[in-house]
């Protein structure tokens, strides 16, 4: 009696019996959050997708208009080649018009698992986050594209003229639009890590050097092109953003009135 007894005392209740401990709780936003995400990019991809099928009946005109923005020379090297093309270009368009959905769902589903992200935080950083996808879009279009095509072409000689492929042109004039618009949002992902206390400001500006052999390497993986020219035009704007991150982490420091050492990754209120 006095043995049964004594396991009794030391049997652990039913799971039902006490209420869920802390360390449960994390975890259970931690899926929460996870099903949120997994519901929003299936809602993601159905956007997507119906915005494809309207870029496929545009494909041809955007095409024509990055060929006369680059002034190339464009050739078919089978007969499937453009249609492939056009469907690359056809889901490209449905990505760019449906990426402030994707911004926005994106945000919203992680913002469960940061607190110190308020509703209005959110808010603000989706706006800021699509002006500056599109700004980088409009910039890669309007300076670093056509720039960076010229220069390569001068390099054909009197008797060599250049005939792109349709779909390699298409995957070049892709990969940099989509590399500028990505780029562009450095400045926004800086704050926001300074705002999680993910990051500090001062361990940023003391590394600058670092910052900027980051810099080179990234804007090197990008471009799909070796030369220096090109690698200049992406890794210029690159390092200003990132000094107009730092100044915007500097701001948002100075308006918590946040003093704390950086200490590392650590959520601050």
């Amino acid at each position: 009696m006095t043995g049964t007894s004594a396991l009794d005392n030391h049997r652990i209740p039913p799971a039902g019996g006490d209420p869920p401990s802390a360390a449960s709780d994390p975890t259970d936003k931690v899926y929460r959050t996870l099903a949120a995400l997994r519901r929003s990019f299936i809602r993601i991809g159905a956007v997507v997708l119906v915005s494809a099928v309207a870029g496929f009946f545009l494909a041809e005109p955007m095409l024509r208009y990055l060929q006369q923005r680059t002034g190339v020379t464009l050739a078919a090297y089978g007969i499937p080649e453009t249609f492939f093309t056009f469907l690359n270009i056809a889901l490209a368009f449905g990505i760019f018009v449906s990426m402030p959905y994707i911004l926005y769902a994106v945000l919203s589903g992680v913002q469960p698992l940061f607190p110190a992200l308020t509703h209005r935080m959110v808010r603000g950083f989706w706006l800021a986050s699509v002006l500056l996808f599109y700004a980088g879009v409009i910039f890669c279009l309007n300076i670093s594209l056509p720039y960076g095509v010229g220069f390569l072409l001068e390099f054909q000689g009197p008797h060599i003229e250049a005939i792109i492929s349709v779909r390699k042109f298409a995957a070049f004039c892709l990969l940099f639009l989509f590399g500028f618009g990505i780029i562009f949002e450095l400045p926004l992902a800086m704050i926001l890590a300074g705002r999680l206390g993910l990051v500090g400001y001062q361990a940023l500006a003391r590394n600058r050097r670092y910052a900027l052999l980051a810099i080179t390497i990234i804007a090197a993986v990008l471009t799909p092109t070796p030369d220096a020219f090109n690698l200049a035009l992406m890794a210029v704007p690159l390092y200003m953003l990132f000094e107009l991150g730092l100044i915007g982490m500097r701001l948002g420091r100075n308006e918590r009135g946040d003093h704390v050492q950086d200490r590392g990754p650590e959520i601050l209120p």
